[in-house]
């Protein structure tokens, strides 16, 4: 993590400047003002006397350290001094200069002279007496001295602290917390013991807290006064001495509703098979959400441990991070559950619930896996069980670490926003993603896979070492999703999660484009900040250059680094760099992995890389890939592991040779007669490749010759480096439909499904626009290259997982074109499906085309409504749930709208889903649109500003447009929003998306006219 000092900014000038002629500068309030730096460290450190913002106030030696340490927090005010009296300043101004009369006569040259120099010398003696009271004359001159400004407390009183970042001087020990959540009030009561160690002298304790009522407070044994500011989160203890180095008890008693929302400490609710309604409680706190459970310090860095008790109605269970150790009875006719002392963790990781749930439990590796459900679905549980087994069994010995708990849970919630949580021994999941039925697919299977994968090494990389602060985050998530790919790969090879990884990159890649992207280790401070780090280039980028690193470095070396890395900070907080050190000790290679990695790391993009032939030499050339043409000065470079093959030896990863390119360009010399060159081999690398016009022609030729001289994720890599570079201009789109000639002699599902992508994006963004003659020929061109292998797709039950994808692909794109022979079968199996009173099973990657179909009808439509109700399946409800959005239907496509945002009928966590799917099909993405600006309150509600959930409600509404009426409704919306989402970075991506649409659009309409 960048150093605190690193990052911060100069006072504005003109703050200053009107700080100067301020009455009463002592207080502000802080909520109105963003800092104007980012604040990324644990370390402050403070810059020199002179350098600080001056302010009249106290004499510079009359300061005592903990004033010293507030004074840096000035900085923080931003144009908040600039505001204040900015009715009296007005009052001043009317009196400053009176109308001359029409009768005065012009001034001779000499007297407006005179004039203009008294009026220098009135100036000049204005701004020393507004100085004098600032200042302590000495023989040095005048001493200007400083008055920190501090925001104001609930209560009134100044809160003694400034900055989003809680100071360092005291640290949490271990916390001893205390619940009773009470599921028919919805409210919840706690205590919380927390012993802090003080590491430097201080006259304050500041924690977060947030949405709760503090009922009293003791520290080492004495009452003590709560300050609370609430825009931070933040409340704060004032001592009137330094407390010492030691430690201190710190009690505190309070109550608190359950969070409206799908953070903290919320209630959930569910309809079990006999109708009754059953609640239960849950707690989602990554990032910033521990706060709202108890009082805490709650920044990643501040580990701790924690001893947990629940207080809950005899019919309940509860369940936290660790094992329970005993249940008391107590007087009231309640039970206490007590559960061990934690390990050292952070407090995102803690996690508690109350509910009614099911188990299945096994023993795996000495520590004993369960998985919960509601008890109407505990038949969904095994293959999450034995999955579970499995994949704990690979990380203890891949990392050579064993899971250090003696317990670890998998809970399927019924109303759960993120796909799954990895708090540790109590990872949470959505019903979807945990949950498998009898007769679900491989592809279903698939994703459950996935994502227990995925939260499993999070218990190593996450929880044993954690990330110091969020501008990691990378950390984290980069390493799990590698992981989960990584793991699955070995210990289920029949799921083909290469296919799946492949095209996980390349999505990487097309936002990574953009300038509104971001570097993958990135400042941040607010939490919208934070709240947004939670997107693909934190998780699939991070997971692409592991990739490509560990193909530049051996296999053996990048396990050996990690295990290094892990055994060395287990149960602490690091930053990139530890990894890149840990890695080069046990590296050979003559490079420095710092060095490449943070080209990656610390800036934004990557890199394309054009190769230009003459004979035996290669001239290979490196630039930002942008799409963003308005920004054409970039001086970004990148140390390019860059590998390729030839046509003598081509499909092997023996083939695979690496030429390092650090400089802008370079010059590659080859050996003996090549016909033709690939870069990139398997798209291991995260960068894109553009050829001369002879590369590519040699290239097109040897695929239409035989298209099994590249591997299959090569031929996928040059279908998506095209389309890519077509949008950049670097190739225009007829060559892009020279490239797809070869693919009616394809076969593999890497190549074909990216292509059915690519093209599938072309088609909605014409069908949006309503280019009715160009939307005719495209869905022609599509049929006419891939009709045949749309057609000769089985409806039967299929195993394989490649198949399957591939199947899933072409039908679902050939029904949803309204080809005739996809839209006759998909019909016969739903009409035998309710023949058979829904017992004939549609198999499972099938069914959400089949359903699709079927909901065009209005009998159709409300046959799935009445399933998705009653449904206790979950891959099938949320299938059900995305025919039902693909209606035209005009008032049905509201009413999913409206019952999916207030929840009576379609859970609110599904309520991004639903927009996304919405807005595939026109008319749907119109209204979706006009619903998401007119219910915005609404939403941001339930959905944090920045979230994941918030970034996908706007670009699944924006995404589409392609015309300047709604560029400009768009930019009108989003700057209306304020402080409620104006300034998130995911608005300046939607408004460059529909900028490039139009440009693209622009661009190449003619050339689809001429050739299609």
């Amino acid at each position: 993590m960048e150093s605190f000092d690193s990052g911060r900014a100069p006072m504005p000038r003109n703050m200053i400047e009107n700080n100067m002629f301020e009455e009463e500068p002592d207080v502000v309030d802080l909520a109105k003002e963003s800092p104007s730096y980012p604040i990324d460290s644990d370390d402050v450190v403070y810059e020199p006397r002179s350098s600080r913002l001056l302010v009249r106030g106290l004499g510079e030696n009359d300061l005592d350290e903990d004033e010293e340490e507030y004074e840096s927090s000035a900085r923080l005010l931003g144009m908040s001094f600039m505001n204040r009296n900015s009715s009296q300043r007005s009052a001043v101004l009317s009196y400053t200069r009176q109308h001359p009369s029409e009768c005065c006569s012009m001034p001779s040259a000499r007297t407006m002279v005179v004039g203009v120099l008294i009026l220098v010398l009135v100036a000049s003696m204005i701004m020393v007496i507004c100085f004098l009271p600032g200042c302590t004359f000495t023989r040095g001159g005048c001493k200007k001295t400083i008055d920190t400004v501090y925001p104001v407390s609930t209560s009134g009183e100044l809160f003694p602290w400034t900055e989003l970042r809680l100071p360092v001087s005291v640290h949490p020990v271990h916390y001893s917390i205390s619940l009773h959540p009470n599921l028919t009030s919805m409210t919840f009561q706690g205590s919380v013991s927390t012993i802090v160690k003080v590491l430097q002298a201080t006259k304050k304790i500041v924690l977060h807290s947030s949405d709760m009522k503090i009922i009293s407070a003791s520290f080492d044994g004495k009452e003590v006064k709560i300050l609370e500011y609430k825009p931070w989160q933040q409340i704060a203890i004032k001592f009137p001495d330094d407390l010492k180095k030691g430690q201190y008890v710190l009690n505190i008693n309070y109550t608190a509703n359950f969070s409206s929302s799908y953070d903290g400490f919320y209630n959930s609710s569910y309809v079990d098979t006999t109708g009754a309604k059953r609640v239960l409680a849950a707690t989602q706190f990554e990032p910033l959400a521990a706060r709202k459970a108890f009082p805490c310090f709650d920044e990643p860095g501040f580990k701790s441990t924690f001893l947990i008790k629940i207080t809950r109605e005899p019919k309940y269970i509860s369940l936290s991070n660790m094992p329970k150790v005993k249940t008391s009875n107590l007087s009231n006719g309640l039970q206490e559950d007590e559960f061990e002392k934690s390990v050292n963790m952070s407090t995102y990781l803690v996690a508690f619930i109350v509910a009614e749930f099911s188990s299945v439990s096994k023993n795996v590796s000495k520590t004993m896996v369960s998985v919960y459900a509601v008890p109407d679905k505990k038949d969904q549980v095994h293959y999450a069980l034995e999955t579970a087994g499995k994949l704990l069994d690979f990380y203890n010995t891949f990392f050579e670490i064993d899971y250090p708990l003696s317990k670890l849970d998998l809970v399927a919630i019924p109303d759960f926003l993120a796909g799954a949580m990895e708090n540790w021994g109590l990872i949470t999941f959505r019903e979807t993603t945990l949950l498998v039925g009898n007769h679900s697919s491989p592809i279903d299977k698939q994703l459950v896979t996935c994502v227990i994968a995925h939260e499993l090494a999070h218990q190593w990389f996450g929880n044993l070492v954690t990330m110091r602060w969020w501008n990691d985050l990378w950390l984290n998530e980069g390493f799990a999703t590698y992981m989960q790919y990584t793991s699955i790969e070995t210990v289920f090879p029949e799921l083909d999660i290469d296919t799946e990884f492949l095209s996980v990159r390349f999505r990487a890649l097309a936002k990574d484009a953009l300038n509104s992207s971001h570097p993958v280790s990135n400042i941040v401070s607010t939490p919208e900040q934070v709240e947004e780090m939670f997107d693909s280039v934190s998780y699939e980028k991070g997971a692409s250059i592991l990739l490509m690193l560990k193909g530049t470095l051996t296999d053996e070396e990048f396990r050996k680094g990690v295990i290094e890395y892990l055994q060395k900070y287990t149960f602490r907080n690091t930053e990139s760099e530890d990894l890149w050190n840990s890695l080069s000790q046990v590296s050979k290679q003559p490079f420095n992995i710092a060095q490449i990695m943070n080209t990656w790391t610390v800036q934004k993009g990557f890199p394309l890389v054009s190769v230009k032939r003459n004979g035996t030499q290669v001239t290979l050339t490196q630039e930002h890939f942008h799409l963003n043409s308005e920004n054409t000065k970039d001086s970004s470079l990148w140390h390019i592991p860059l590998t390729y093959v030839n046509n003598s030896c081509s499909t092997h990863s023996s083939c695979k040779q690496v030429f390092h390119l650090k400089d802008k360009t370079a010059t590659l010399k080859l050996p003996g007669q090549v016909k033709w060159l690939k870069f990139n081999y398997r798209s291991d690398g995260f960068y894109i490749v553009h050829y001369d016009d002879e590369g590519w022609r040699v290239l097109n030729e040897a695929l239409s010759v035989d298209v099994n001289i590249l591997p299959r994720e090569d031929r996928a890599a040059l279908i998506n480096n095209i389309f890519a570079l077509s949008r950049l201009g670097k190739v225009s789109f007829r060559q892009v439909l020279n490239l797809m000639e070869y693919i009616g002699n394809e076969t593999e599902t890497a190549p074909l499904t990216e292509a059915l992508f690519q093209l599938a994006q072309i088609y909605r963004l014409l069908d949006k626009r309503s280019e009715l003659s160009l939307v005719s020929r495209m869905k022609s061109y599509i049929f006419h290259h891939f009709g045949n292998l749309m057609d000769s797709q089985s409806w039967e039950q299929e195993i394989s997982m490649s198949k399957i994808t591939l199947r899933s692909a072409l039908l679902e794109m050939a029904c949803s074109l309204d080809g005739h022979n996809c839209t006759t079968q998909a019909k016969l199996l739903f009409d035998q499906w309710l023949a058979s009173n829904k017992t004939k099973q549609i198999p499972s990657d099938l069914m959400r085309t089949v359903f699709k179909v079927a909901a065009q009808t209005e009998d159709g439509w409300t046959t799935l409504l009445d399933t998705y109700k009653y449904s206790i399946y979950d891959t099938e409800k949320l299938k059900t749930l995305e025919a039902l959005t693909s209606t035209r239907d005009v008032k049905k496509i509201i009413l999913i709208l409206q019952n999916s945002l207030d929840g009576s009928v379609i859970q609110t966590q599904e309520f991004p889903f639903v927009i996304n799917t919405i807005c595939r099909n026109l008319p749907g993405y119109l209204y979706a649109w006009d619903f998401v600006k007119e219910n915005w309150d609404k939403i941001i509600k339930k959905f944090p500003v920045g979230s994941y959930a918030i970034q996908s409600i706007i670009m699944s509404t924006t995404s589409q447009f392609s015309t300047k009426t709604h560029l400009k409704e768009a930019q009108n919306f989003f700057s209306s929003l304020g402080d409620r989402g104006s300034q998130m970075r995911i608005v300046q991506e939607a408004i460059e998306t529909i900028k490039l649409n139009m440009q693209w659009m622009e661009n190449n309409l003619n050339t689809l006219q001429n050739w299609l």
